[in-house]
């Protein structure tokens, strides 16, 4: 008897992690109400971290300091822009890094509107 349990035991220690790995994280499980039509929006940015992050690479005068906090997954989303509406898909995140002073500026939401892979607009900075 106890060594069916420890072989129970054993099979559910070793096989929860292979469980785990199997379920598709945030970024590979798009919900249907996030995918605008690609022909209006653009492709949906599967990348869009990696995309977001080498935009603020080249955006923040410290980025080896800055800590990002992603909000929900983009979601198609329309913005003013200077020729009219530009769509994309808008990504919500919040930033702390440091200023040109080398002070950290505290969390601060901003967003970035994503449209084939490059983002074409962003909210709550000052350029």
């Amino acid at each position: 008897m106890k060594k069916a349990a420890f072989i129970l035991l054993a099979m559910v220690t070793l096989g929860a992690p292979l469980l785990i790995a199997a379920e598709p994280t945030p970024a590979e499980s798009i919900p249907p109400e996030n995918v605008g039509d690609p022909a209006v929006y653009g492709e949906y940015p599967k990348n869009y971290k990696s995309v977001v992050l080498n935009w603020l690479a080249d955006k923040l005068i410290d980025f080896a300091s800055s800590q990002v906090v992603w909000g929900d997954p983009p979601k198609p989303s329309e913005l003013p822009g200077k020729d009219g509406k530009l769509m994309g898909y808008l990504v919500e995140f919040k930033v702390n890094s440091r200023n040109q002073f080398g002070a950290y500026t505290g969390m601060q939401k901003h967003g970035a509107l994503i449209r084939d892979g490059k983002v074409i607009k962003a909210t709550g900075f000052i350029f």
